[in-house]
């Protein structure tokens, strides 16, 4: 376990379906995606990203959303959710049943009128006005991007990161996602920008994005980890990324990060078995290789048989088991 925390019931949100699917340049057949969705209801993951209810023009690749919303079986104790970019998007959404809704904006100026073609202002705007569409008919999530840097910007201030957040809070959000956009983030920055939003709002569901464009997505989700942070977004396989990031790998993945949680004594309530069955199946769907490296190299405590050293074998591994033997260096 971490030297700062004690074992804790920590809450996995995986978001391959929607964050990871729709950057594939293959479409996904819509029943592909309900079989995979209805197999990760059943890990015991918190919560799934399933879909976007954005302009099928926009993102083809989640032109099917009613259909996939429609069409998977739901396991009690899963949330659902449906990232929404306008009203009409929250519509759709409420109308398929969608448990939450993700709404997403930018903690940078740059980063936001590149992504979503307005201003800062125009989305806040826009928030509230999905706020009261939706007024209780599900649970609002505000998604900060750029929130640990911006890749046009460069560095973003903590407190316009915290002024976005009361913004949200003002509004009535009570769900907030940290998102490090395309993998800017360092652990000391984290560890200093997560606390600082848990102190000003005890009560906020925080959840912290991290991706791994730069190695350092597990590390930054264990500086988040110390510092109270108990939900975490990650990738099935570690799909996805960002446009603006070009070459980039994508989310942190989600049975690598389960995996590093559970060996360190956390309760995640995730099967890591059922994860890594689904994510070996990931490459032949998607057609490509991806990153995830427990699928690859198997959990910490995998076993192997010793190898056969033909007629010497019962020698070595007498010497290898004898008292005082050491290996590797040591």
């Amino acid at each position: 376990m971490s030297a700062f925390q004690p074992p804790q019931r920590l809450f996995i949100h995986d978001v391959a379906v929607r964050d990871g699917f729709q950057i594939e340049p293959a479409f996904i057949p819509t029943e592909r995606k309900i079989t995979l969705i209805d197999a990760l209801s059943r890990t015991g993951l918190a919560k799934i990203e399933v879909t976007s209810f954005t302009s099928p023009k926009a993102i083809p690749a989640l032109a099917d959303a009613e259909a996939v919303m429609g069409g998977i079986e739901r396991v009690p104790g899963v949330q659902y959710v449906a990232l929404v970019p306008n009203a009409r998007g929250a519509e759709r959404a409420l109308g398929c049943r969608a448990d939450e809704l993700n709404i997403v904006m930018s903690a940078s100026e740059s980063h936001n009128r590149a992504n979503l073609r307005m201003s800062p202002a125009e989305s806040l705007r826009q928030f509230a006005d999905i706020v009261r569409l939706v007024d209780g008919q599900a649970a609002v999530n505000a998604s900060l991007s750029t929130a640990f840097g911006c890749p046009f910007d460069g560095e973003v201030p903590d407190a316009l990161v915290l002024e976005r957040v009361g913004r949200f809070v003002d509004m009535g959000i009570c769900h907030v996602t940290l998102c490090d956009t395309t993998g800017m983030a360092n652990p000391a920055q984290v560890r200093r920008l997560c606390a600082a939003v848990m102190a000003a709002w005890p009560e906020l569901g925080l959840t912290a994005h991290f991706h791994d464009t730069r190695g350092m997505g597990l590390a930054n989700a264990l500086a988040a980890l110390d510092v109270g942070v108990r939900r975490f977004d990650a990738s099935l396989g570690g799909l996805g990324g960002c446009p603006f990031a070009p070459g980039a790998s994508g989310n942190v993945c989600t049975e690598d990060l389960v995996h590093m949680f559970q060996s360190m004594g956390h309760d995640t309530g995730v099967q890591l078995d059922a994860l890594l069955t689904q994510a070996r199946q990931l490459p032949q769907l998607v057609g490509h290789p991806v990153p995830g490296q427990i699928m690859k190299a198997g959990a910490w405590d995998r076993r192997y048989p010793l190898p056969d050293f033909g007629g010497q074998r019962s020698e070595q591994v007498r010497l290898a088991t004898s008292p005082g033997a050491c290996g590797g260096g040591a």
